[in-house]
């Protein structure tokens, strides 16, 4: 173990007891540590020499954690830190992101908190860092997004409401008012708001930030539910559109087989080696979505089912083909 992996391990623990609200089991420490549970007890009972450790039971298993809060030198962020934070920044910045007015601000203010000498001691390492790194932005829609929609839609989930707004549909002449249960907010090159309408028995639909106006809190409650799940939500499509899901396959040849097993194609994929060959499976809607990703494999991957995805990525080599001069 290098010389200062314990220390490491030991800070790492302190950090994570003090910001913890629920407290952590030996287990939650050991895994977080990576280490077994035996190390996990003894760092526990060290800190427990030079921190106030609070004890309680959660369905029979003990958690801890440090009240209060921590002195400086475990809550103040450091160089990599900040330089991290000041590139997601300056990504979502580039990329049009609705949450870079946000980060910005976060960067600000973690930087306020800073004491005048601790930011120029920093200041030498955060330049090189800042400067040299980059989130590449790949080729994308250029869309603003309004600060206010942004905030008016958290609001509405903070508090439980409905939201309401006027929305611009795809080919429509004019916007017509709206008033959905806001279930999620999914960011990328464009900003969607996950909404289903109160009442109704029909699934969520995305709505794109930039084709709503006047969005405002509605009186009427409206939040959700326990049981709902952004993530596994997302999963049903390949992209952002929903349709119905499919139980795709695809063959990727040997030569490419080794780039596929780093690959995420699917949250839910599952990879099979047959042969020199690699099989990927998943279910998901987004034909469209998934055909026009498959160009970028130049021909390495093969679509085995199902016959629909083959139909709509002949379209696609159509259409793709009528460009070429």
């Amino acid at each position: 173990m290098p010389r200062n992996a314990k220390l490491d391990r030991l800070l790492t623990l302190v950090k994570a007891l003090g910001e913890s609200a629920e407290g952590l089991t030996l287990d939650e420490m050991a895994e977080l540590i990576g280490a077994n549970r035996r190390t996990a007890e003894r760092l526990r009972d060290l800190i427990l020499v030079h921190f106030d450790l609070e004890e309680s039971v959660d369905d029979r298993h003990k958690r801890f954690r440090i009240p209060g809060a921590l002195p400086p030198p475990f809550t103040q962020p450091n160089v990599a830190e900040i330089a991290a934070l000041q590139s997601l920044a300056d990504r979502a910045r580039k990329a049009g992101s609705a949450q870079a007015p946000l980060l910005e601000s976060l960067v600000g203010k973690v930087q306020a908190g800073l004491r005048r000498e601790v930011k120029s001691r920093m200041a030498p390492d955060l330049d090189p860092l800042v400067r040299l790194q980059r989130h590449h932005v790949p080729a994308g829609p250029m869309i603003e997004h309004a600060p206010e929609t942004v905030a008016q839609i958290q609001g509405a989930m903070m508090g439980g409401m409905c939201l309401e707004f006027d929305y611009l549909a795809d080919g429509a002449l004019e916007p017509k008012w709206r008033r959905v249960i806001p279930l999620g907010l999914i960011h990328g090159p464009a900003t969607y708001l996950i909404g289903k309408i109160p009442g109704r028995d029909l699934e969520p639909a995305p709505y794109r930030l930039d084709r709503i106006t006047e969005a405002r809190v509605s009186n009427q409650p409206g939040a959700a539910g326990e049981d709902w799940d952004l993530d596994q939500w997302m999963s049903a499509s390949f992209g952002i559109w929903r349709e119905q899901g499919h139980d795709i396959v695809l063959r990727v040849a040997p030569e490419s087989a080794e780039r596929a097993r780093r690959w995420r194609f699917h949250p839910q994929q599952v990879i099979e080696q047959d042969g020199e060959d690699l099989v990927v499976r998943f279910c998901s809607g987004g034909l469209r979505e998934i055909a026009e990703h498959l160009f970028t494999w130049g021909g390495a991957v093969r679509i085995e089912a199902p016959d629909e995805l083959r139909t709509v990525m002949r379209d696609r080599l159509s259409v793709a083909s009528q460009s070429v001069v």
